[in-house]
């Protein structure tokens, strides 16, 4: 994409705010859909992204087989893996079993783990100019899962150890995508960021398959047609909003923004999972959800400011 700088920064920026209101809707899907096993959940949402994937690039299919060597394959297969299956897996057993409590207070510092990284990158900002931001979003993420612990668990001890290894697993997996996908991205010259994500939608539906018979097997309840209506409601639209959408706009910011600056994108997917979670609670947030909010605001303005000094320096030299 053509333009100058600024406005690069300034369409990425929108892009990932964009695609975090989108990705914040995953969030409701385990409550939306509480009847049914992570499993499950995961499989139907990958197999109707993988379906929907593969009707929308049908007509350059051939085109792209051309450009894709077993590099590219490989990337798309581990990629899908750890961004998709394995990530909303973990996530939504660490919603489930957990609690949302200690799994958004976990994967509230997936910005802090990716900008860590990123900032090793060749030409990328120091990380000591990051750590006001960084700083900035671990006290937001402290806040918000503070508030969320102060309420009252039922789940005993064992399952908020399995609840939190599963955020932990959630962290780590999630983390070690957004840095491949940046990178693989980055090498791609002849593919579109569009083309990308479904690619990776095809290879997740293709993985969804094996975990079709799994999640069959495994979920033995009984349920009742409006619950198998809701359930597949709630698969289609975290499919066709998060994955299709979300996706889309992920990869295209991934393109205009360098990965320390990619890593705080994702709070966007915490501000925005927070506002919905009070809109389907009936309830204004509590003085420490306002706090995280405003910390993490003030974290991704803070990350924005740490980027654009230097460009000002490059330009006055």
């Amino acid at each position: 994409m053509s333009g100058s700088p600024a406005n690069s920064t300034s369409i990425g920026i929108l892009f990932g705010a964009c695609a975090g209101a989108l990705w914040g809707l995953v969030f409701l899907a385990p409550e939306l859909a509480h009847a049914f096993s992570p499993l499950q959940l995961a499989a139907a949402r990958y197999f109707v992204y993988g379906v929907t994937s593969a009707v929308l690039i049908a007509p350059r299919w051939r085109s792209l087989l051309a450009r894709l060597g077993r590099r590219e394959w490989l990337a798309l297969a581990w990629l899908s893996l750890a961004g998709n299956t394995l990530y909303y897996v973990l996530l939504t057993s660490a919603v489930q079993i957990g609690g949302i409590a200690m799994t958004s207070l976990v994967i509230g510092f997936l910005p802090v783990a990716v900008t860590i990284v990123g900032s090793r990158d060749s030409g990328a900002v120091p990380l000591s100019r990051l750590m006001p931001s960084l700083m900035l979003c671990s006290a937001g993420a402290i806040c918000i899962g503070w508030q969320a612990l102060a309420m009252p668990s039922s789940g005993s001890l064992r399952e908020q150890v399995i609840g939190l290894l599963c955020a932990i697993g959630a962290l780590i997996s999630w983390t070690v995508f957004a840095i491949g996908n940046s990178r693989a991205l980055a090498r791609l010259d002849n593919i579109s960021a569009h083309e990308w994500n479904l690619l990776t939608g095809v290879v997740t539906g293709a993985q969804s398959l094996i975990l079709i018979p799994a999640a069959l097997a495994m979920g033995t309840a009984t349920h009742s047609g409006l619950a198998w209506a809701q359930f597949a409601a709630v698969s289609i639209g975290v499919a066709v909003f998060a994955s299709i959408l979300g996706n889309a706009l992920w990869n295209r910011m991934s393109r205009l923004l360098p990965l320390t600056l990619v890593g705080q994108m994702i709070l966007f997917e915490t501000l925005f999972a927070l506002i919905y979670g009070f809109v389907w609670e009936q309830r204004m947030p509590a003085p420490l959800e306002i706090a995280a909010f405003a910390l993490v605001v003030f974290s991704v303005l803070s990350c924005i400011a740490a980027h654009r000094a230097p460009k000002r320096a490059m330009a006055a030299v």
